[in-house]
């Protein structure tokens, strides 16, 4: 061997080494490691973002009617805060104190709010939330303690006041589709779903009368959903949410809103007038409490009003004998053949009819049952 060659060999052997180092480490860097040995600990799996998904494939058609029906309702859902006067016990000055709040729905492009009576009652101030968080004070227009319902009104410019859709609580049938939104706890706007769990309920109002024809849902209602829409899948509003069946004050599924149809036959008469013009015979009646008392089974007239229906169809309230003792009169126990045996019956017979309409009142008077007709006129 060459001197020449000789010498050329350990740079051969270097190059050779330097090769293999290079080699080694791009094949084993830490990017391309092989696989670790597989273990028995769960791997979570990749899902694929609900933004990538095929549109169709992204949502259920149940899904995207309950999004389409909030979406569109609710602007016209609104938060009420009912306020209260105090005085201060040490410097006698009035101040205002929030005493409740709950829901309530935008019905006409004048300002008008319709929420329950209880939301509303025993407050001297009141104000209302829109959707877009700006807040109007608000005017009692009228109520109607006897449904739950009242109508109040706020000066906002038109564009901001979206009515909701008024639909019809005729049709309803158990099963169906509802969704509520309210602020419950004073939260934003919330929604809820359930069905039509029931419907013909029977509730009562503040005032001891009784509501008829309630609808009851399992949708989730809780304080401060009185008086938020109750809505069809079609985004109508088909009851207005009252009340819940609880012992914790939570919702429990039975959840109660008044039907449509006594909203749109009374929010029109509270707007127009304040009150609704409600038909009877112009008497005074005693409780039923006395009644029971006296095993009476009906409803006793105390007074019969100077010029007023009663008195021209010749009713006849109580009266005194000779030794100053109370003397039964006539006692009501029957409207067109519908039999009552309470004032809340009573009351309940007469709403079916209008001011000016005759009906058949049948009294008990000295034991003896009569038909009286009588021409309904306008009471307080």
């Amino acid at each position: 061997m060459s001197t020449k060659r000789a010498s050329l060999l350990p740079s051969m052997i270097f190059g050779l080494i330097l090769g293999a180092a290079i080699v080694t480490i791009f094949f084993h860097s830490p990017d391309s490691r092989p696989p670790r040995p597989k273990t028995s600990l769960p791997v979570r799996p990749v899902l694929t973002p609900v933004s990538a998904m095929p549109e169709q494939n992204a949502l259920l058609e149940d899904e995207r009617n309950t999004i389409e029906v909030f979406q569109n309702a609710s602007p016209a859902v609104v938060f009420i805060t009912n306020k209260a006067l105090q005085r201060d016990f040490f410097s006698m000055d009035v101040f205002e104190v929030p005493q409740g709040s709950g829901s309530g729905f935008i019905w006409d492009s004048e300002g008008h709010i319709v929420t329950n009576n209880h939301v509303v009652e025993n407050g001297n101030s009141w104000s209302v939330t829109l959707n877009d968080n700006t807040s109007y004070d608000a005017e009692l227009v009228g109520a109607e303690p006897s449904k739950d319902i009242a109508v109040m009104r706020i000066k906002a410019p038109r564009a901001k006041l979206l009515a909701v859709q008024i639909g019809s609580s005729d049709n309803l049938r158990v099963g169906q589709k509802v969704i509520a939104i309210g602020n419950p706890f004073g939260l934003d706007q919330t929604l809820t779903t359930g069905v039509v769990s029931a419907l013909g309920r029977e509730i009562r109002a503040n005032n001891g009368r009784t509501i008829q024809g309630v609808i009851q849902t399992d949708a989730a209602i809780n304080p401060g959903n009185s008086g938020g829409p109750l809505m069809n899948s079609r985004g109508e509003l088909i009851g207005i949410n009252t009340a819940i069946y609880s012992t914790s004050g939570a919702s429990a599924g039975i959840g109660f809103a008044v039907p449509a149809n006594i909203v749109r036959s009374i929010v029109p008469e509270l707007i127009q007038y304040g009150k609704v013009i409600r038909p009877g015979l112009g008497v005074s009646l005693l409780d039923d409490n006395v009644a029971r008392r006296a095993r009476v089974k009906g409803v006793i007239i105390a007074r019969v009003a100077r010029g007023s229906a009663a008195q021209r169809a010749g009713l006849k309230g109580l009266s005194e004998n000779a030794w100053g003792q109370a003397q039964l009169g006539d006692v009501i126990v029957g409207i067109n053949n519908k039999k009552v045996e309470t004032y809340d019956e009573l009351g309940t017979e007469l709403e079916k009819y209008r001011v000016g309409d005759n009906v058949n009142v049948k009294i008990l008077r000295n034991e003896r049952e009569i038909i009286v007709p009588v021409r309904l006129q306008e009471v307080q």
